[in-house]
């Protein structure tokens, strides 16, 4: 091979899609959210997603315009906008009807996708195994079919001749439902089969949660809005290899590993799916079984960016997913992290910044995940928390029934412990579900 060929020869990558982004101000009808820090999530969202944002367009509504979201002006401001800034994908930070994406694409004259639709992609991107690789899947059929129906009403609005008053033209009555109707068996059809096969998942899922409470070993949920911290966090306390990116979702399978704690019980640790403002309804269902791993935790750690500019508003958004789980009960251990980004991160202006934001915590300890600051408090907080939630006991175990003094050893907290004539006696807590097994032993 010549030079100058080989010269001419070098590896591209391919180049990523170009992305507008577009968000709808509605009056007295937003979240917490200001408009301009929702849109820097969407464009954290794209960039996830693998897409380059190169602008964002937004318009104040006292409400959405039916027929394509955002004012007609708007909607030309942004197909002329392209030609200033090429741009090959329009994504909306409200989820749209599919009228209303069809009626922007046939004026802008390209794809435009919303909200949800992006969530779902990176969702596909990042699921690793085949419990996600269903969830996501079914939650994106579940997405579309209702679309589906919806985007051929399109044929019932055409007249043409045709007898029986249908008001629908020749040629396009039969053809048009025989397609729609086999789209929708297809689509019901993958849907069923991916629900059996998420329930025979789900089952194994069931098994595993019954070994694990047969094991005695308290139980750790890991919570928090997305890109917290909460893979870091598992790693640093594990000394464990979960994926931990600085992006949105990068994680999405549940990670369970064991820890153990200073005083030297083990606990299991479960790192969950990151929330996120208005996760899509879709998702939500496809997820609960592998969400429902919250349910079974004796204590959740909702890990907090203290840093982040919309820190109050992730907190909410948190806190309303755990109460639609029906698991905001529990007890919940606010861990505020990335403080090595603070200043003066003392635990004086820790509680000023809490006050000062009226976030509504009860038990906090403040830590940095990546550069292992108060990762020793962290610890004693949640042995002090399972404590709490233990049954204290003194007993007097005989000897023919030393498996119990064994099974103390190994799940419970000893204060003392003594050898008698006719046993053991021991003082301290043992876990909730353990506690029938030692009461016929309780020194009365």
């Amino acid at each position: 091979m010549s030079n100058s060929v080989r010269e001419r020869m070098h590896v591209t990558a391919k180049p990523k899609e170009r992305a507008l982004l577009v968000g709808g101000d509605i009056y007295n009808n937003r979240e917490a959210w200001h408009i301009d820090d929702s849109l820097d999530e969407l464009a954290l969202l794209a960039d996830t997603a693998g897409l380059e944002v190169v602008g964002t367009v937004s318009q104040k509504l006292d409400h959405p315009n039916p027929k394509t979201y955002i004012g007609p002006g708007k909607v030309r401001e942004v197909a002329d906008l392209r030609s200033e800034t090429p741009y090959d994908v329009v994504i909306f930070d409200e989820e749209l009807s599919p009228s209303q994406a069809r009626n922007l694409e046939e004026a802008i004259k390209v794809k435009v996708i919303d909200r949800t639709t992006l969530i779902l992609d990176i969702f596909a991107q990042h699921a690793r195994t085949r419990e996600g690789s269903l969830q996501v899947e079914l939650a994106q059929y579940d997405y579309l079919l209702p679309r589906l129906r919806r985007a051929w009403t399109h044929l019932e609005r055409q007249s043409g001749g045709g007898g029986g008053g249908s008001g629908v033209g020749v040629g396009l009555r039969g053809p048009g439902e025989t397609q729609l109707e086999s789209d929708q068996r297809i689509i019901g059809k993958r849907i069923a089969l991916l629900k059996e096969q998420l329930a025979d998942v789900h089952r194994h899922r069931e098994l595993y949660r019954q070994n694990r409470q047969e094991s005695g070993l308290p139980i750790i949920s890991v919570v928090g809005y997305t890109n917290a911290g909460k893979s870091t966090l598992l790693n640093r306390l594990a000394q464990a290899d979960v994926l931990a990116a600085d992006m949105l979702f990068a994680t999405l399978d549940p990670t369970t590993r064991k820890v153990a704690l200073p005083g030297g019980r083990a606990v299991l640790m479960t790192d969950t799916v990151g929330f996120i403002q208005r996760l899509p309804t879709a998702l939500v269902a496809a997820f609960r079984a592998t969400l429902e791993e919250i349910a079974e935790a004796d204590v959740l750690l909702h890990v907090l960016d203290l840093t982040h500019a919309n820190v109050e508003e992730q907190f909410k958004t948190v806190i309303d997913t755990l109460s639609e789980l029906k698991v905001q009960d529990k007890p919940i251990l606010t861990v505020f992290n990335k403080i090595d980004k603070i200043d003066s991160p003392s635990d004086a202006e820790i509680v000023r910044m809490i006050t000062e934001l009226g976030l509504p915590i009860d038990r906090w300890v403040a830590i940095s995940a990546q550069q292992n600051i108060g990762i020793d408090r962290l610890q004693t907080a949640i042995e002090q928390m399972l404590m709490e939630r233990m049954v204290k006991f003194e007993v007097m175990i005989p000897y023919r029934a030393n498996e119990l003094v064994a099974l103390w050893h190994e799940r419970g907290m000893i204060e003392s412990e003594e050898f008698g004539a006719e046993g053991t006696t021991l003082r301290g807590a043992v876990p909730r579900q353990f506690a029938h097994r030692f009461e016929p032993y309780r020194v009365k």
